[in-house]
């Protein structure tokens, strides 16, 4: 049997390699993952992704599973649980903005009629297709992941930088980043053809 070849970050643990294998890339059109996605994305700043990865049940279980019309309506008594709560990183700006960035999320919901809708027009409504064969070469931003991130803020998002922001196209599949010699690379540029 012959090993799989996999992007080089995948590699931590097998937590990693089954997200790396089953989610890392896939196009995402389904409103509450991709908010999952910035929310954890938004978490992890100044973090690694194992980290967040590692604490992704607690963080569903904390965050009513990512239900934006919840979180909207979270209140200080709600911040403080979460505040203590240990299975989750307990950064209160963090938290506050995933509060805030559901607000902004719902009035997005109403303005485009999805939140798909407006995050993919940054891509044309396609993954854009890269060709990277060394991690190296994969960048942290990018022009789209830019005007991505000074869109949201100008709409009331945080914790949306550009490096945010171009960890979230990664990981909801509106830029296929695996390696070329990864074995997932052609199955994720197959799905966006």
């Amino acid at each position: 049997m012959t090993e799989l070849r996999r992007c080089g970050w995948a590699e931590v643990n097998d937590l990693m390699r089954e997200y790396h294998d089953r989610e890392w890339g896939v196009p995402v059109h389904d409103d509450r993952k991709l908010f999952e996605y910035m929310v954890l994305d938004g978490f992890q700043a100044g973090l690694s992704w194992a980290t967040i990865l590692n604490k992704r049940d607690n963080f569903r279980r904390a965050f009513d599973d990512f239900d934006p019309t919840r979180i909207a309506r979270y209140t200080k008594r709600k911040v403080e649980k979460l505040m203590a709560d240990a299975g989750i990183v307990r950064n209160r700006q963090k938290i506050e903005s995933a509060i805030g960035n559901a607000k902004a999320f719902l009035e997005l919901q109403r303005e485009y009629g999805s939140f798909d809708a407006f995050i993919w027009q940054f891509v044309g409504g396609a993954p854009r297709q890269s060709r990277w064969r060394t991690m190296k070469q994969i960048p942290t931003t990018s022009p789209v992941s830019d005007r991505m991130s000074k869109d949201l803020k100008s709409r009331g998002f945080r914790f949306v930088g550009s490096t945010i922001c171009y960890a979230f196209m990664q990981a909801a599949g509106l830029v296929n980043d695996h390696v070329v010699t990864c074995f997932r690379h052609d199955p994720i540029r197959q799905m966006s053809a």
